[in-house]
């Protein structure tokens, strides 16, 4: 059995990981976000996903990607869709596409708004909401379906209660498990898991881990999307914005540790959002203990 004493607490047992690649906007980002799947993929991930920008503005894009990663390599990929700015027939034929080209596995999400529009507003003809998206997938065949979950609740949401209340119902509507949006401390986590099974959710619920390589980005963004910044992560990266390379040290350290005081609680399913980058995110799961198939198969 696998186990290490990190940070004070003990992890065991093996994990499985899955990572988040977003499609490129040019040649170069192509060239990087393939130099990270190639790096990444021997790690064995249970899936890679791929985001759809806002309002569907990455559709194509990300269609190629998952529809590469499916007829080129043996990772399981997994195609983000959202219910913004397309019909129920548009989004269905999306569905059936994705399905005749080998794609089983799909990250089922309401969306953000448009540009230009501050509040989400559902598409005249379309799916209003995550639960309906999950329940027309589900209709049309027998897909893994991921959703969102959010720890600290959706922006939109009116309350926590109703935010739960919100994600049984995308599980009720036929999902199989979520991901988390990312938070850094740890009890923020097994709080919401407490409070999922209260509510009697009992599927599984990963959490997404955010490596952080810039953190004046990550705070920005997480004032949009409502997670909390402790003051001990500001703490950490102060005046290391002209130091990348001990930025990345400590990224690496800041989310291994996270990852094993999870463990510790019984947490062996991890999601990385890689940023198209993966250095940290090997390197994480090198402290987690997982091995590229080769290596692992020659220490045996």
């Amino acid at each position: 059995m696998n186990e290490r004493l990190f940070g004070g607490e003990t992890a065991t047992g093996a994990i499985t990981v899955s990572f988040e690649f977003f499609p490129p906007k040019n040649e170069e980002m192509d060239k990087q976000l393939w130099a990270a799947f190639e790096r990444l993929a021997p790690l064995g991930p249970r899936f890679v996903s791929v985001t759809y920008g806002a309002g569907g503005s990455t559709r194509e894009r990300t269609h190629a990607v998952v529809k590469r990663i499916a007829s080129e390599s043996d990772v399981s990929p997994a195609a983000h869709l959202t219910c913004v700015a397309a019909t129920r027939d548009e989004i269905d034929d999306v569905v059936r596409s994705y399905w005749a080209a080998g794609v089983r596995h799909i990250v089922a999400l309401r969306g953000d708004p448009q540009a230009g529009q501050t509040k989400y507003e559902p598409h005249p003809g379309g799916y209003a909401y995550a639960s309906d998206l999950v329940a027309g997938i589900r209709r049309i065949a027998n897909f893994d379906i991921s959703v969102g979950a959010y720890p600290e609740s959706h922006p939109d949401a009116p309350s926590p209660e109703a935010d739960i209340d919100y994600l049984k119902a995308k599980f009720d509507a036929g999902a199989n498990r979520a991901i988390t949006q990312y938070f850094f401390d740890t009890d923020v986590y097994l709080r919401y898991r407490d409070r999922c099974a209260a509510r009697g959710i009992r599927n599984e619920i990963v959490p997404g881990i955010l490596p952080v390589t810039n953190f004046a980005q990550v705070q920005k963004f997480s004032k949009m999307c409502g997670a909390s910044v402790p003051g001990w992560l500001a703490d950490l990266f102060d005046g290391l914005d002209p130091d990348p390379e001990t930025r990345r040290l400590v990224a690496a350290m800041v989310a291994a540790e996270q990852c094993r005081r999870l463990q510790a609680h019984g947490v062996t399913d991890f999601h990385f959002y890689t940023l198209n980058r993966a250095d940290l995110a090997y390197s994480i799961c090198h402290v987690l203990g997982l091995r590229p198939a080769k290596v692992a198969a020659q220490a045996a």
